[in-house]
């Protein structure tokens, strides 16, 4: 899951790269944001949260008993058997044995815990790819990541989180189930297709302002290039210019240096 929208991101920011003039729209989710907001995984989550406190009491009440026939045992062991004693502890092997396996039925990888969450988070996961398909077609976006997923983000606009949208389109689509009459439905439907209008709008003073920071961006870039150009073309006429008269002075040194021992060799 990491390394695919790792490389989706690279590809991605790869073309921008080589496309300044392209708008690449990029946005995120915070799917653990979004579970907080659900009403009806909030409900559930809590449910859950009950039977888990409730397997929890029996697995401590299991617990205590089971120290209470090990303290019987160590202070009963003075007036029994050799067999006796062997018959006891088989029994409390037995039965913390029991709570063991109960705890894994309960709480390990594969337990009833870690299957129910599944259970209650796999409907919200579908309604949230539903929503962000919707609103990446919508809204014109090229990426969608999970924030919350596996991926190490060290920094996120909070223009790009989509979370809010998405608990939107979520919201319309359970009240859209909630309602009874066509008419009811029809309503909705149309309030639904405003605020959409709205967004769309939004999305295209977006677009244009995105296309205008880019070319703004590109234009700098040539004008910076372009002052580098004839940056560097003055510093090489200099060095060109320092190379000269350096040359032309050690010249005339050897010229002077040659005269004078020309002159001292006549002597």
């Amino acid at each position: 899951m990491k390394k695919s929208i790792l490389v989706a991101l690279a590809l991605i920011f790869a073309g921008f790269t080589a496309k300044a003039q392209q708008t690449v729209r990029i946005g995120y989710v915070d799917m653990e944001y979004i579970l907080e907001n659900v009403p009806e995984y909030q409900e559930a989550s809590a449910q859950l949260d009950k039977k888990v406190q409730q397997w929890k009491q029996e697995i401590e009440t299991e617990m205590n008993r089971i120290d209470k026939m090990k303290q019987d045992l160590a202070n009963e062991k003075p007036l029994l058997t050799r067999e006796l004693i062997e018959e006891r502890e088989d029994e409390i092997a037995f039965e913390e044995q029991k709570i063991l396996d109960y705890q894994q039925k309960r709480f390990g990888p594969k337990g009833d815990l870690i299957i129910q969450k599944m259970q209650l988070v796999k409907p919200i996961q579908d309604q949230v790819f539903v929503a962000v398909q919707e609103i990446a077609k919508n809204r014109k976006y090229d990426l969608i990541f999970d924030k919350s997923a596996d991926v190490i983000t060290l920094y996120a606009a909070d223009r790009l989180d989509v979370s809010d949208q998405v608990l939107r389109s979520i919201t319309r689509a359970s009240k859209r189930e909630q309602l009874d009459t066509r008419k009811e439905k029809d309503e909705l439907i149309r309030d639904e297709e405003k605020t959409l209008e709205q967004d769309e709008a939004v999305t295209e003073r977006e677009l244009i302002q995105e296309q205008r920071r880019n070319e703004r961006a590109a234009l700098i870039a040539k004008r910076k290039q372009e002052r580098d150009s004839i940056r560097a073309a003055k510093q090489k006429e200099y060095e060109e210019r320092r190379a000269k008269i350096l040359e032309e002075r050690q010249r005339k040194k050897d010229s002077v240096a040659k005269a004078r021992e020309m002159k001292k060799e006549n002597n």
